[in-house]
């Protein structure tokens, strides 16, 4: 835990990494607090009645101790990988826990995955457990005989033909259980990339991740864990924004988390949870603070709680940031990583590290720098790819079965990420875009970002995305592709009067020379923009249908 402190120089300055020879995540994030303190809330369920149910670190380890018991009698060993197709419900942090203390490695499988992406991560992990619910076995039911490794099936919502019951399992099984003394490096949980670049790829981690996120989380939540913390995230559960931005990191403090099973998010029924739990904290992806922004809230009508909010998974752009801060008083703590290193950058606006439209400074214990193709630092306001010094706690292990990628992700002992920034003299890094993001018009190279943070400033716009179209004279043009807000007629005029919008914001060679209307965006299910089918897109088409 970092000890607070009044500026950003003197916390990193005293922070040192403690690594203990031994290590298990279950230990850290359940066992302690039910032996500590086992009557402290650890998880507050909230029905679709609007009711809830409180789970103790008591009930919450034995349940946990249960399930490993029944899994261990099932034949499940150390390595085995265990796939959790759940939402957020408290089943799948009793299964994360008894797959960490089995020594097993969790694989967690978003909800809203459809076949395609279920078959490639069950028979790329070698997944030889599934625990889900009813809706997954309706899609398990389609590609089961694919997956000749997959020797057991659990469902939460009970039995069928072929299909084990959580509940019952639970009930048969011991609810003691040893858990198993692991080293900080051996493996615990595999979270595949969203596929944003191309194929997923399987992301292993240490039981140590939990400890590289925890300064990071702390300061993107103004120190969590003060007295009377209670935080949610609409993130699901099996992105690592969910469970290692916002759940583990939480209950490792004694911070209780709020859940709810969504299947989309609802920027309406975000405020009445938000007022009717009195949550002090929350993880808000960028996309949904944007959503937050339609909903009227005239009068005062949702009287919030909140002290923090962090925010991560792609640019929060300061347009909204300003937003955030003039509507509710105080700042977005922004901060940024990756599924395989992340909480390496962020915001902390009680100590002082926040600027409007940069991600924050590097995290202490983790050394950020900008670097250039040959992997050297380059000078400040310089633009270069971000990138991360190894050894890091919070650094994946590898890409699963993917030694050559695993290789092709450093530059010496320089993790690089992808994505070009720029650093100033301060140290703030501005994110700038993916490198396939980048636009290239007219010898200019342009990032998607300030473009659309410009956009979704337009009155008239919900959401926007800026891409690159191929352009025999530009080599590319930026094309934009527009959601409107409800009740907005799209024609020539409002598409003219955008362009105009954003040529005299920002600058003659970055205004989208073609703007599409759109129903919908294509993203990943933890809410980023898949800008790659929108520029595969851009490719096979004319001009837009509204001109150009």
């Amino acid at each position: 835990m970092l000890q607070p402190a009044s500026d950003y120089a003197t916390l990193n300055k005293s922070f040192n990494w403690s690594l203990p020879a031994g290590f298990n995540m279950a230990e850290a994030v359940s066992d302690r607090w039910a032996t500590r303190d086992p009557d402290r809330l650890a998880i507050r369920h909230v029905l679709a009645d609007g009711s809830h149910q409180n789970w103790t670190h008591r009930i919450l380890n034995r349940a946990a101790n249960r399930f490993a018991n029944a899994l261990e009698g099932l034949g499940v060993r150390r390595g085995d990988r265990i796939a959790l197709l759940l939402p957020q419900i408290p089943q799948t942090a009793i299964a994360h826990l008894a797959a960490y203390k089995l020594g097993a490695i969790a694989v967690p499988m978003a909800a809203l995955f459809g076949l395609e992406a279920l078959r490639y991560r069950l028979s790329d992990s070698g997944a030889k457990v599934l625990v889900t619910d009813a809706a997954g076995l309706t899609k398990l039911a389609e590609i089961r005989e694919e997956l000749p490794g997959l020797n057991l099936i659990i469902s939460v919502d009970g039995p069928e033909t072929g299909v084990g019951s959580f509940d019952d399992l639970l009930s048969k099984a011991r609810d003691e259980f040893q858990t198993l003394n692991t080293s900080p490096d051996d493996p615990a949980l595999m979270i595949y990339t969203s596929g944003t670049t191309g194929q997923p790829k399987g992301v292993l981690h240490g039981h140590r991740v939990l400890i590289g996120h925890m300064p990071g989380i702390e300061l993107s939540q103004n120190f969590l864990g003060k007295e009377g913390d209670l935080l949610w995230t609409p993130a699901d559960w099996a992105w690592a924004g969910g469970l290692l931005n916002a759940l583990f990191p939480s209950l490792a403090l004694g911070v209780p988390v709020v859940s709810y099973a969504s299947k989309k998010f609802d920027p309406e029924f975000a405020f009445h949870l938000l007022e009717k739990q009195a949550i002090r904290n929350a993880f808000i992806p960028p996309t949904a603070l944007k959503m937050l922004r339609s909903v009227d809230r005239t009068g005062q009508r949702f009287q919030l709680n909140w002290r923090s909010v962090g925010s991560a998974g792609e640019s929060l752009g300061r347009e909204t940031y300003d937003w955030f801060a003039e509507e509710f008083g105080f700042a977005v703590n922004e901060f940024y990583g990756q599924t395989e290193c992340n909480a390496v950058l962020g915001s902390a606006a009680e100590i002082g590290v926040t600027l409007p439209g940069a991600i924050g400074k590097a995290t202490p214990g983790h050394e950020v720098a900008i670097i250039d193709d040959a992997g050297m630092p380059v000078a400040a306001e310089t633009l270069g790819q971000i990138a991360i010094k190894r050894p890091d706690p919070v650094m994946f292990l590898e890409y699963w079965n993917k030694p050559d990628a695993t290789r092709d992700k450093f530059v010496g002992d320089w993790m690089i990420t992808g994505d070009q920034g720029v650093m100033d003299e301060d140290g703030y890094v501005q994110f700038v875009g993916r490198d396939d993001d980048i636009i290239t018009s007219a010898s200019y190279r342009i990032g998607p970002g300030e473009i659309e943070d410009c956009l979704i400033k337009h009155p008239a716009i919900a959401l926007a995305a800026a891409v690159g179209k191929p352009d025999a004279l530009r080599t590319e043009i930026v094309k934009a592709y527009v959601v409107l807000k409800e009740g907005q007629q799209a024609d020539i005029q409002l598409e003219e009067t955008i362009r105009d919008f954003v040529r005299e914001r920002l600058s003659a060679h970055e205004y989208p020379r073609e703007i599409e209307f759109v129903e919908s965006l294509p993203m990943t299910t933890t809410g980023k923009i898949i800008r790659r089918k929108l520029r595969d897109l851009a490719k096979t088409e004319g001009k837009s249908a509204i001109g150009a």
